[in-house]
């Protein structure tokens, strides 16, 4: 079956008829159910019975919603399918539901959510539905704006379904660039039925509370980073740190060179930045008589 986000944007996709079948379904709500008590405990929230207010991006018509819940919290859903969402209020969902596209940001306010959660959404983000449609920039305002309404130590875990490595890494890099610290948790990494992958990331810089939880193995245990040192496409934890302290460049007594400035462009470009394009005159040397 090919994947719901190569076929229409999800406003389209999960129309009327879609998502009452997808909420009618009794094995989608069991794996949604299973799907949000991982993240829910992958937020790793302070055990002292003290509800807290979370955000459920993607919530669709509710089902990951129900989780938190039962579980004493109380959320917002945001989603961009108007069809799921009249679903959820049918259901009576306990949650608020805002209708919103998490691709021009979040609009909350700083500071104001304890943890975040979604469960199959923020891959959507990688295709470009409408010509206005820039994945990189989408992708950008989505994590700046869920990094700033998140309060400081908070956690968001985002369970994706990304469609290769490279959309993977896409992904994680503009969590990072955001400042958020953590990594991916794959559950399952040999199962290609069973397989999860969770983006735990924290609010801001890398500590020993923000550390990426341990994935779960083939026998429901927890498994370290050296039991899946096999899998070389995608390892089982990957943590990345953006604090790290840079290297300092060397520099020609010539200058930097075409090769530097191109270099350069093109990191420009990556973080989404409009930059003109590359040609024979780029990076060469006006005479002086210009």
């Amino acid at each position: 079956m090919s994947r719901p986000e190569l076929q229409a944007p999800p406003e389209i996709f999960y129309d009327d008829t879609e998502a009452r079948k997808y909420t009618s379904s009794s094995r989608i709500m069991e794996i949604q159910a299973q799907l949000s008590e991982r993240a829910l405990e992958l937020l790793a929230l302070p055990d002292d019975d003290v509800p807290r207010l979370l955000l459920d991006i993607g919530c669709g018509s509710g089902l990951s919603g129900e989780t938190l819940s039962e579980n004493g919290h109380q959320w917002i859903g945001l989603d961009i399918s108007e069809s799921m969402l009249n679903i959820a209020r049918e259901r009576e969902v306990e949650g608020d539901l805002i209708l919103g596209d998490m691709g021009q940001g979040l609009g909350l306010r700083p500071g104001v959510v304890d943890g975040a959660i979604s469960i199959s959404a923020v891959q959507w983000l990688c295709n470009a539905d409408k010509s206005s449609h820039e994945p990189r920039l989408r992708l950008k305002a989505f994590f700046g704006s869920l990094y700033r309404c998140l309060a400081r130590g908070a956690r968001a875990v985002l369970q994706v379904y990304p469609e290769n490595v490279a959309q993977r890494e896409l992904i994680l890099s503009f969590a990072m660039r955001a400042g958020f610290a953590g990594g991916v948790v794959v559950d399952y990494p040999h199962s290609s039925k069973s397989r999860k992958e969770y983006l735990v990331l924290t609010c801001g810089p890398p500590s020993l509370s923000s550390a990426t939880p341990k994935a779960k193995g083939e026998d429901g245990e927890s498994c370290s980073e050296d039991d899946s040192s096999g899998d070389e496409e995608n390892p089982t934890v990957c943590i990345s740190d953006r604090h790290r302290p840079r290297k300092k460049q060397k520099v020609n007594k010539k200058g930097k060179g075409r090769n530097w400035v191109l270099k350069k462009k093109e990191q420009m470009r990556k973080k989404g930045n409009v930059v003109p394009p590359d040609t024979k005159y780029t990076a060469r040397k006006r005479k002086a008589r210009f």
